[in-house]
């Protein structure tokens, strides 16, 4: 954006009054748009307030005819008010000696409008000089002129002192162009001068203004985004877009976004496209991020790969991926990786996640660390985690600790999982809870499992309700005639639930035992089962139990042969005694030596017993 060479103002050096036939309004001095500080369009708005006290409705034809007499007959006012209209019109030829003639006679307006002209001619440093005649003499627009002359001459100070000048004279632009000399500089009151300029319609102060605010004051922040976003600012809507959506009104940001995207924001587009996805309007989403996508924008691109991806046509998710990388998004490589690691092509995936991880793609560092891990080079491998763990990637902080346990150097293990811990990764904090647990430190070992069961680590549940089921207090005994039962289920056994919710077939077996020991048959047998169906072979062998209890002894038998297949050293023992009940002698004898083979030491004894009776039995 920038300014336009059609501001002039009107005035006079030294006045008592305005005169009759000149304006007493002063507008903002012009620079060429390849040089421009400030909004364009707020410059339109004050070229159409440009008015001339008599004139009011006049044409500029009828401006020029009444004043070209008074003019040619040296009348600075009307020398001033013509060579105005000429240069508005872009007749610098012929705007030149009125506005020299006016100048010539301490007209301040003609002195700044000259300026503008001699700049148009490509004169800077003599524009410069009639400028500083102007601001010198009280014009804010020229003093706004100097400023941005000498800023682009790299003489920040001079520029500081003229834009200060014309800021501190209630002139918009030079209160933008101050508060953008001073942001630059990273020196204070760079609020001020933009909410100055903000304040008087500035609708790229505003916009700056909100961006300084959204984070200390995000409500006024908005009001700022919303003021530059009505006068057209396509970035402002697009940032307004993006706050109504984080807060979920979705309806009123997509309004902005495509407010934003029809401007040619491409990022307006790109996000338009996921509001319409996720409204599931895939077709319309598809049409905003090519329009995003052939603008630039290589979020949009890598949306599309993946949209041709999901659909299976990936020569086109392909193809989009790499325009991606074009953008300079590197996304496209690590995405174009995904692509061959989801078809096999394990070189290709590699050489993508590398151009991505080198181009400091920490989830492609991480990946590539995988790949290779995966193939064997674990010492090629620990560079790349190390690199994205340091980028901060949580997943490669845990593959780090995972590398290091496995090389038996647990306390970098335990390091590595600390700080994916303290970055909320949930099987992190596990391996810290286990760690500490190991090493005695129980109250610190809760803390992270509590934190790994809250994430949903079923694990995690099961070890905190170990941890403190050991923590707690013996219970207190039953007394006479109280019901088994009555007491209020333990925090561990809650967690125990939670665990066995969520198919961890071990504290599956544990709440079954549980709800046994308060009598709770039903309850029991529904846990011990699911976890027998799921293949643990405690809760077969439980379930078989209860079942034999009940008078179910065909199915206990089955569930019981399930567990011994497992390596169940018990349930191999009672079917040999069960097939020693019905005299089945070789198939008793079977089972003995198959729960001799499991163990532990007191079921082996006993196995072997029962093995020696029926060998006698057999032989007598």
């Amino acid at each position: 954006m920038g300014d336009r060479s059609t501001l002039l103002e009107t005035g006079r050096f030294v006045r008592a009054e305005a005169e009759p036939g000149t304006g007493a309004g002063e507008s903002a001095p012009v620079a060429n748009a390849q040089t421009a500080l400030t909004d364009a369009d707020f410059l339109d708005k004050h070229s159409a307030e440009e008015v001339f006290a008599e004139t009011d409705t006049a044409s500029d034809a009828e401006l020029e005819a009444r004043h070209r007499v008074a003019a040619d007959k040296g009348d600075p006012g009307a020398m001033s008010v013509l060579g105005a209209l000429l240069l508005r019109r872009g007749d610098l030829d012929g705007a030149e000696p009125y506005l020299r003639g006016a100048t010539g006679e301490g007209d301040r307006a003609a002195a700044n409008n000259l300026g503008v002209l001699l700049h148009q001619r490509g004169y800077p440093e003599e524009a410069a000089s009639w400028w500083r005649v102007a601001a010198v003499a009280g014009s804010a627009p020229a003093a706004h002129a100097l400023g941005r002359h000498f800023r682009e001459r790299g003489d920040e100070p001079a520029a500081e002192y003229w834009l200060r000048q014309a800021a501190e004279s209630g002139h918009a632009l030079g209160a933008y162009g101050l508060a953008d000399l001073l942001e630059h500089r990273g020196d204070k009151g760079v609020e001020r001068w933009f909410r100055a300029a903000a304040e008087q319609g500035h609708r790229e102060a505003a916009y700056r203004l909100a961006r300084h605010l959204r984070k200390g004051d995000p409500a006024e922040a908005e009001q700022w985004y919303r003021q530059a976003a009505a006068r057209g600012h396509r970035r402002a809507a697009l940032h307004l877009g993006a706050m109504l959506e984080a807060r979920g009104e979705v309806k009123e940001a997509g309004r902005w976004y495509l407010t934003s995207a029809k401007q040619g924001e491409a990022r307006a587009a790109c996000a338009l496209g996921f509001l319409l996805r996720d409204a599931g309007d895939e077709e319309s989403a598809s049409t905003w991020w090519h329009r995003a996508a052939q603008d630039g924008d290589g979020n949009a691109a890598n949306a599309l790969g993946a949209l041709y991806a999901a659909r299976g046509e990936t020569q086109t998710a392909e193809r989009w991926y790499r325009t991606a990388m074009d953008a300079g998004d590197q996304n496209g490589a690590y995405n174009l990786a995904l692509l061959c690691v989801a078809q096999d092509r394990t070189a290709q995936a590699e050489q993508w996640y590398r151009r991505a991880a080198y181009a400091g793609h920490r989830e492609a560092a991480n990946a590539l660390a995988i790949l290779l891990l995966q193939g064997g080079d674990a010492e090629g491998a620990e560079p790349w985690f190390s690199k994205a763990a340091e980028a901060g990637s949580v997943d490669a902080a845990f593959n780090l600790g995972i590398l290091f346990a496995s090389r038996d150097e647990d306390r970098t293990a335990l390091k590595w999982y600390e700080r994916a811990a303290s970055a909320g990764h949930t099987d992190a904090a596990l391996q810290v809870g286990i760690a500490l647990v190991r090493d005695g430190e129980e109250r610190a070992a809760e803390r992270h499992l509590r934190c790994a069961a809250g994430g949903g680590s079923a694990e995690a549940a099961f070890r905190l309700a170990s941890l403190l089921e050991s923590l707690a207090p013996p219970p207190e005994p039953v007394a006479l005639g109280e019901p088994v039962g009555g007491a209020p289920r333990s925090e561990s056994e809650e967690w125990y639930e939670r665990a066995a919710e969520l198919g961890h077939r071990r504290a599956q077996v544990r709440i079954g035992m549980l709800a046994a020991a308060r009598g709770d048959l039903a309850v029991a047998a529904r846990w011990y089962r699911e976890a027998a169906e799921a293949g643990s072979r405690n809760g077969a062998f439980n379930l078989g139990l209860l079942l034999a209890r009940e008078g179910s002894e065909p199915e206990a038998a089955l569930w019981w042969t399930r567990a011994a297949v497992a390596g169940h050293g018990r349930a191999a023992l009672r079917l040999g005694l069960l097939a020693a009940r019905h005299g089945d002698l070789a198939e008793g004898q079977k089972w003995c030596v198959r729960a001799m083979e499991l163990g532990p030491e007191e079921v082996s004894q006993r196995a072997a017993r029962l093995r020696e009776a029926l060998a006698e039995e057999l032989s007598a």
